[in-house]
């Protein structure tokens, strides 16, 4: 991405997060993280990932759905909010955002690893070893 194509993917970002935070948090629960923007190089496309915090992923798809069927709103209250900073406002594409659960899968299998190799290395026995 270029500076100028960082620079507004930023700036989504942040409004669209203040959006979803002040003017449509009561239509969505759970809670919804902005958690990226990227956008088209001629910057009519922005791809908006979200964090959702919820139980299930079929709740987590519910809200993503919700997100979807807001589109339109959360675009027309970008434009109000950054009419002066940008030519057009793009169109609006949200995505859920699983890296959290994946950091977390990997956590869990981490210490399950490192649970293993600690309990394999606890299991010599000292007949078999031999003094240097």
């Amino acid at each position: 991405m270029s500076i100028r194509t960082e620079r507004v993917a930023s700036l989504f970002q942040r409004e669209i997060a203040q959006i979803l935070g002040t003017e449509f948090s009561d239509q969505l629960h759970p809670m919804v993280t902005v958690t990226g923007v990227r956008v088209t190089a001629d910057l009519s496309i922005a791809y908006v990932d979200v964090s959702v915090m919820g139980d299930s992923q079929g709740q987590k798809q519910a809200v993503l759905s919700k997100l979807k069927d807001l589109t339109p709103r959360v675009r027309k209250s970008l434009g109000r909010a950054i009419r002066h900073q940008v030519k057009s406002i793009p169109e609006i594409r949200f995505f859920l955002d699983e890296t959290l659960e994946h950091a977390s899968r990997m956590d869990e299998l981490f210490g399950k690893i490192r649970q293993e190799r600690s309990h394999r290395g606890s299991d010599t026995h000292p007949e078999t070893e031999t003094d240097g």
